[in-house]
């Protein structure tokens, strides 16, 4: 065989192969018109880049329709590879098994108390992870990557989990190369945020913005930042931690140590305890929002000064960034226009005028999914197209244990 040289016809003919097959990964299906525009190439190229993609069983072609017109649907064949998503929540573990033409094949959630112990934790998603692929009936040898979603900082270069209030017991461990070593497959970790933004973007309310925020409030508040498609991580992995602008200089005490953080006003564990004279100690934020639509006055009242801080976070979000779409995420977003339409008038206070007019603020779409659904396209964005092209979706990867 010969030689590959840059610039030469075969490694260019190469390189579109992969283009096409990015374009195709990271959207699920697309038309072959899609792929041109996605990729910049000819139309004549891609229809005779799908052929050899399908003649070598990475793609699958069917017939569809496309502004009432004939069309064919271009996806990854179904046999190209599994991925898994594994999302640690406060009090929660969920699990989703999908294929690479973004089908979801098999889910699981199931109470989880995630602060006792990270080597606790890691060993349920295992098996829960293992009892899904034995079910479904997959081979343990189609696996091409884990994502794992955990709610705290997370350096992604190492795979330590930094110093956090939310998990104390997983502070210094690295849960990416434990879960790989358990599983035997390549992991990938990302923060609750982050991964609820890729969620969001690719199968929910964030779906065709090329730029948008994912807030999400729950025992704390985060943000996943998506800049021209892509995750914005910051250097240090760190960016998007919203809930630490400062709102009040005299303000209680927050976990990171400064004073009146947007957090100290909208998350769980500061604003619960304001209804538990009338409601209990073990009071929900999903149990709160249920009782705001039911005509609750004071849940109502809450539920809109949230949503008025949230609002003021967002707005410095549209003057630094000027995203083009903001979604809600986590049981707040089920308040609908309770919330939204606080965050929306305090985004018409405090930003830019321009940054304001050009933003949509929007409830998640994909509910708890999100952050297990984002772990699922963590693997699809970080995996690379070379082995499936050489191995035209056989197996490529160790199974579990070996």
């Amino acid at each position: 065989m010969g030689v590959e040289t840059p610039g030469s016809q075969s490694s260019l003919h190469r390189a579109n192969l992969e283009r096409v097959v990015r374009a195709v990964r990271m959207a699920g299906s697309l038309t072959q018109a899609e792929i041109a525009r996605a990729t910049g190439l000819s139309a004549a190229t891609v229809s005779n880049i799908v052929r050899e993609l399908k003649d070598g069983g990475t793609v699958e072609v069917t017939p569809t329709s496309s502004g009432g017109r004939r069309a064919r649907s271009v996806s990854l064949s179904g046999d190209a590879g599994i991925v898994v998503g594994v999302d640690f929540g406060h009090t929660h573990l969920r699990v989703a098994i999908g294929n690479l033409a973004h089908r979801v094949l098999a889910e699981e959630a199931e109470p989880l108390d995630v602060d006792a112990s990270a080597a606790q934790g890691l060993a349920r998603a295992e098996h829960l992870v293992k009892s899904l692929i034995a079910a479904a009936g997959i081979s343990p040898d189609k696996i091409v990557g884990v994502g794992l979603g955990v709610p705290g900082p997370i350096d992604v270069e190492s795979g330590v989990l930094g110093s956090t209030a939310i998990l104390p017991g997983w502070a210094g461990t690295n849960p990416r190369d434990d879960l790989a070593a358990r599983l035997g497959v390549p992991v990938h970790v990302d923060n609750d945020a982050n991964l609820g933004a890729l969620g969001e973007l690719v199968w929910g309310a964030g779906r065709g913005a090329a730029d948008l925020a994912y807030i999400k409030v729950a025992s704390g508040v985060g943000a996943g930042l998506v800049i021209n498609g892509q995750i914005y991580r910051g250097p240090g992995g760190t960016a998007g931690e919203i809930g630490h602008i400062t709102l009040d200089e005299s303000g209680p005490v927050c976990r990171c140590g400064n004073r009146g953080c947007l957090e100290t006003f909208t998350a769980a564990r500061y604003v619960l305890p304001l209804l538990h004279s009338a409601h209990g100690a073990d009071l929900t934020m999903a149990r709160m929002v249920q009782l705001a639509h039911d005509g609750d006055p004071g849940c109502r009242r809450v539920i809109a000064d949230v949503g008025r801080y949230i609002g003021s976070g967002v707005a410095n979000l549209c003057n630094l960034l000027n995203p083009s779409r903001v979604v809600l995420g986590g049981d707040l977003a089920e308040a609908g226009d309770l919330v939204l339409a606080t965050i929306r008038e305090s985004v018409s206070r405090y930003a830019i005028p321009s940054a304001a007019r050009q933003l949509e603020v929007v409830p998640g779409a994909l509910g708890g999914r999100s952050e297990v659904l984002g772990a699922l396209a963590l693997v699809l964005s970080e995996m690379g197209d070379s082995t499936l092209l050489d191995d035209a979706g056989a197996g490529h990867v160790p199974a579990f244990g070996r």
